[in-house]
């Protein structure tokens, strides 16, 4: 599995899927990350010829605001495509790095909940307060 920051989207999480607060992830910039990703997994030539032309395409003026919801999408868009249902080896290729992006998801999502967990340290105003009720208390018990 590759988790090289080189691969993915900034404002992506691992599969690609950008939280609901931020923008979708261009097209054109999706399919960079992908073509990259298939080349660091040896992927078959017509598998990248496929994403060039694919981003070729996205280029244009008429499509360049194109978004995608994330990689994940971009991916399994790539292997409804004609040339990958006709030719196995571009298929599996699309098929492997969709799997490749699911299992980092689940690797990432572990993480982030792990950090979630993690306590974190109270503000400066939390003990000011805390001293306070206990004074207040002290002096109505007094």
């Amino acid at each position: 599995m590759l988790y090289s920051g080189l691969f993915f989207h900034p404002r992506a999480d691992v599969t690609g899927v950008v939280s609901e607060e931020e923008t979708p992830v261009n097209v054109v910039e999706g399919l960079k990350t992908i073509r990259g990703r298939l080349e660091a997994n040896n992927a078959d030539p017509l598998t990248l010829r496929l994403v060039d032309d694919i981003s070729r395409r996205a280029s244009l003026p008429a499509a360049q605001q194109a978004n995608a919801q994330s990689l994940l999408v971009l991916v399994r868009m790539l292997a409804r495509n004609p040339v990958a249902n006709s030719n196995p080896r571009v298929y599996n290729d699309l098929v492997g790095l969709e799997e490749q992006l699911q299992n980092a998801a689940v690797a990432y999502r572990a993480e982030r909940e792990a950090e979630d967990r993690m306590p974190s340290p109270k503000l400066k105003k939390f003990y000011k307060d805390q001293k306070a009720k206990e004074r207040e208390e002290k002096e109505k018990k007094a």
